[in-house]
């Protein structure tokens, strides 16, 4: 018998669930828990992979071998199952914004923008198309309650918090959703496929991005756009120290690879487009004062007019830092200066900013 979900939201009791299902262990045991409180579950896969070498990884999740994965699960848990063809979605809303990204100088993070445009956006049209009532994920984070909002919370399993990757999601998403694995651990949620004999139990984790091959997004990038010129690489001063082999090859912070023969190694520091130069200097010459942020997505709190301080984290796995928010002349931008200056804060990635374990709102990084 797997365990019972922990004081259940009302929201969720006897409800319709559509449970995006990627084949891996965690979505197999959020359908579970699901099932085992009574709602009415609907499985459901993306697929997303375009034939470019991943429709039998074991380590990516949406292929082919996932979905027959998600499948054997919902036939077990006596669900219905249903794969969605989302290929021409997932082109359109994620991979052409990673490669523009990049393209542009930046760093993106397809997995926020998966989140953000596919699973709570194309899924949630499909969830109202079916009238489900919320959509369910197996994403390490929780939802609650705070006022008349609903806010992302860290997952009780800080080693598997996903809050940030969901941060860019928009109250009318947040609304219909729900993370069954919030207050679980990643052993937890093994224990309970392997009690159910589930066949994702013990299944590794998806670790790549999930339409990259042999995850080296530079080979991917050759497939799509023209080779990029090559360039010089100068520091801060201005004097070349370099040549680069075509800008979409590095990203800020990036230390190994540069081919630069120095005393102290040399870090980068700025892509800059314009010039196609790959500006680089040294680590106590990487840190910044603050960053502003664009396409912001405001979470517990309602756009701000005036400053306040809180925390901010620039990268998935980074270290959440002080900052002072100032918020821009429209909802949908912030700046921030930080109580410390920071390193490696990357254009493209998203600056999550969060109350102790609230997230309160998110942008992406626009420039340093």
């Amino acid at each position: 018998m797997c365990p019972s979900i922990q004081n259940p939201e009302p929201k969720i009791q006897n409800r319709k669930v559509l449970v995006a299902m990627s084949g891996g262990v965690d979505s197999s045991v959020a359908a579970a828990l699901l099932v085992e409180q009574g709602c009415d579950v609907v499985g459901m896969t993306m697929r997303v992979a375009s034939g470019e070498g991943r429709e039998t990884s074991s380590k990516a999740c949406c292929t082919l071998d996932a979905a027959q994965d998600a499948r054997r699960v919902a036939d077990k848990l006596g669900i219905p199952h249903y794969v969605i063809n989302y290929v021409q979605r997932f082109e359109r809303e994620v991979i052409n914004d990673f490669i523009n990204e990049y393209m542009a100088g930046r760093t993106p993070n397809p997995c926020s923008r998966c989140n953000q445009r596919v699973k709570f956006g194309a899924l949630y049209e499909k969830a109202l198309a079916i009238n489900a009532d919320v959509i369910a994920t197996g994403h390490y984070a929780r939802a609650v309650q705070r006022g008349d909002r609903v806010a992302l919370r860290r997952a009780r399993d800080l080693n598997k918090d996903q809050s940030y990757t969901l941060a860019g999601l928009g109250q009318a998403q947040l609304q219909r959703a729900i993370f069954p694995l919030g207050e679980m651990t990643k052993e937890e949620t093994r224990n309970v496929a392997r009690s159910l004999g589930l066949v994702t139990a013990d299944k590794p984790e998806s670790m790549e991005i999930c339409f990259v091959p042999n995850d080296n997004y530079r080979d991917f990038l050759a497939t799509r756009v023209d080779a990029p010129p090559a360039g010089p690489i100068v520091n801060l001063q201005g004097e070349l120290v370099g040549h680069h082999t075509g800008l979409i090859n590095y990203t800020v912070g990036q230390r190994k690879g540069l081919g630069i023969a120095a005393p102290t190694p040399y870090y980068v520091v700025k892509i800059d487009m314009q010039r196609n130069a790959l500006v680089v200097g040294h680590e106590d010459e990487t840190r910044c004062t603050g960053l502003t942020a664009t396409q912001v997505s405001w979470c517990a709190i309602p756009p701000q007019t005036e400053s306040f301080a809180c925390a901010v984290q620039t990268r998935y796995k980074a270290t959440p830092v002080a900052c002072t928010v100032n918020p821009g002349a429209t909802p949908d931008t912030f700046s921030l200066t930080f109580h410390e200056p920071q390193r490696t804060v990357t254009p493209g990635q998203w600056a999550v900013l969060y109350d102790d374990d609230i997230v309160l709102a998110a942008g992406i990084i626009a420039n340093p």
